[in-house]
């Protein structure tokens, strides 16, 4: 981790206004913001390739291993990270760890990152910066089409809801299959970037790692349930968030089922725009978390003709409160294969 000397003064340029940003030996030039949540901001970044370099075949180029991962006009997305604390450098350091665990077309690779000590207003104190460089996808979330497609009264066909969704298993279930077994804990549309392509379904891909954690936890007293339960309130989102981790029993075994709920919390969402358990609260009121841990299911109208059955028993299978009676993706997966071939003839 780290950067060079020279990185460090490009990046207090960037900060203090400049347009140049150095991750490690590479220099960027940061084009616009894309957005902005929390501690964190994303902008659209293009690469500056020095004559040498690209003689040399330099730059990023050098770095990547897969030239898959390169942009093909040289832009890419940056994540820009003010932490605030230690807990904070751990868990972005975290992060950073698990990204580079897996490799998969439907899993967003991290393709480079800095952390830089930076000089707080505070007399004495030193602040960290993080610097994340990904692949950059300008179609947006999920949760941005869902959001678009439901102002214009438009959904997905029932094809690419299905192949939205595979592509969201087989990265989840190469996390899943990982040693040991890794959960996302976070999967919702505001986490799946998608590219639209010309005569075929979305390309879907699942994001941000920082709430990814070893899958299998064995629970075996009320003080680790209610840790389990304060960890999830702040890093796995409310409205797809399993029954088990808003209320976890005093001895339970904890697994990658907990993603399973948020995979049919997700599916609804691809094909209505919106979480099932947030639609109910809006028809009916109430509780979000006894909506959830009841798994109070309602429909709204969808396209005409409408979706098929198949799809909401599916939803319904996933969204059950006991865990242990959960499918798992490798289930998943092959349902819905079978589901795809049915509705594609």
């Amino acid at each position: 981790m780290g950067c060079s000397f020279s990185g460090l003064n490009a990046l207090y340029d960037a900060v203090n206004g400049g347009g140049d940003i150095w991750i490690n030996e590479n220099r960027f030039r940061i084009v616009r913001q894309l957005g902005e949540g929390g501690f964190a901001f994303v902008f659209l970044v293009k690469e500056v390739i020095s004559d040498s370099s690209s003689a040399s075949g330099g730059g990023l180029a050098k770095k990547l291993k897969d030239p898959s991962r390169l942009s093909g006009d040289g832009t890419y997305a940056l994540k820009k990270v003010l932490i605030q604390s230690s807990e904070q450098l751990e868990l972005v350091r975290e992060e950073i760890r698990v990204s580079s665990l897996f490799s998969h077309p439907n899993l967003l690779p991290l393709l480079d990152h800095a952390i830089i000590a930076v000089k707080s207003s505070t007399e004495g104190s030193v602040k960290h910066e993080a610097y994340l460089l990904f692949p950059v996808h300008l179609d947006g979330t999920l949760l941005d089409n869902a959001q678009t497609m439901k102002a214009k009264k438009e959904f997905f066909s029932t094809v690419d809801v299905l192949e939205i969704f595979r592509q969201l298993c087989a990265g989840l279930k190469h996390m899943h299959s990982s040693e040991p077994p890794y959960a996302h804990n976070d999967v919702k549309p505001g986490n799946v970037l998608l590219t639209h392509r010309k005569g075929k379904s979305p390309h879907a891909i699942l994001m941000d790692f920082g709430s990814a954690r070893p899958a299998r936890r064995e629970i075996h007293s009320r003080s680790e349930a209610l840790q389990l339960q304060e960890w999830a309130s702040e890093h796995c989102s409310a409205p797809s968030r399993a029954p088990e981790l808003w209320d976890c029993p005093s001895h339970a075994d904890i697994d990658e089922r907990t993603d399973i709920w948020s995979l049919g919390c997700t599916l609804y969402a691809i094909m209505y725009g919106v979480s099932p358990f947030e639609y109910a609260l809006g028809e009916s009121g109430g509780s979000l978390q006894l909506a959830i841990v009841n798994a109070q299911i309602k429909w709204p109208a969808g396209p005409n003709p409408p979706y098929p059955d198949a799809l909401h028993q599916f939803i319904k299978w996933m969204l059950q409160p006991q865990a242990a009676v959960r499918p798992r993706i490798d289930d998943i997966v092959l349902h819905v294969d079978k589901l795809i071939a049915k509705f594609s003839n």
